[in-house]
């Protein structure tokens, strides 16, 4: 099931909406970023209805505001808790009072916390930060959701009507996967080994 939304808002409130339903949050997918839709498209005018049937189409997982803010949370705390940590190591083995130490790290670790949540959400938020968002949103936003069984079509239907989206249509398709799409596809467990398949006769 497919459909096509001119607001970045009412996507996420679908999104949610199919999320609080049932539907797994790995079957659903949104349109990649305005300027990797045409790079990956070399560039043609294709409306964003028939966007959603072309198999190189480029899709991203879903993530709403609250999941991006949770990261942004969880990235900012864990380097703050590094500089921490790191901080009372160096001030232990200079010799500092335990309060001076616990004073400075605890102050370190927020001022390192509040300074990394900056970088971090322009990371996140690029498309934002950049300005495509409006940009997306003229385009037309596409959203992907798989679903298994017609009471699950017609339950996803009607979420996306509901929220205002257009050209809503039920639609098979193959995916190119390309080995780039694949999660941890740089990730080379053993560097010795070559890129040549193992285990043929």
């Amino acid at each position: 099931m497919t459909g096509v939304f001119h607001s970045r808002r009412a996507l996420d409130d679908a999104a949610q909406d199919l999320l609080l339903t049932g539907f797994d949050r790995s079957d659903i997918d949104v349109s990649a970023s305005p300027d990797e839709v045409q790079r990956r498209l070399n560039y043609a005018v294709i409306p964003p209805a028939d966007l959603a049937d072309l198999p190189a189409t480029p899709r991203q997982p879903f993530f709403g505001g609250d999941d991006l803010l949770g990261a942004e949370a969880v990235a900012s705390s864990v380097l703050g808790c590094i500089a921490a940590a790191g901080s009372a190591l160096f001030l232990m083995l200079k010799g500092y009072d335990p309060l001076a130490v616990a004073m400075w790290s605890i102050l370190i670790g927020i001022v390192t916390g509040a300074v990394t949540i900056v970088p971090i959400y322009r990371l996140l938020r690029r498309q934002q930060v950049r300005g495509l968002e409006p940009v997306a949103e003229w385009d037309g936003l596409l959203i992907w959701v798989r679903v298994r069984a017609p009471e699950k079509e017609a339950q996803a239907q009607e979420i996306l009507m509901r929220h205002g989206a257009q050209a809503v249509h039920v639609h098979e398709i193959d995916l190119e996967k390309l080995p780039g799409d694949l999660p941890l596809h740089s990730l080379r467990p053993d560097p010795w080994l070559g890129d040549e398949r193992l285990g043929q006769p």
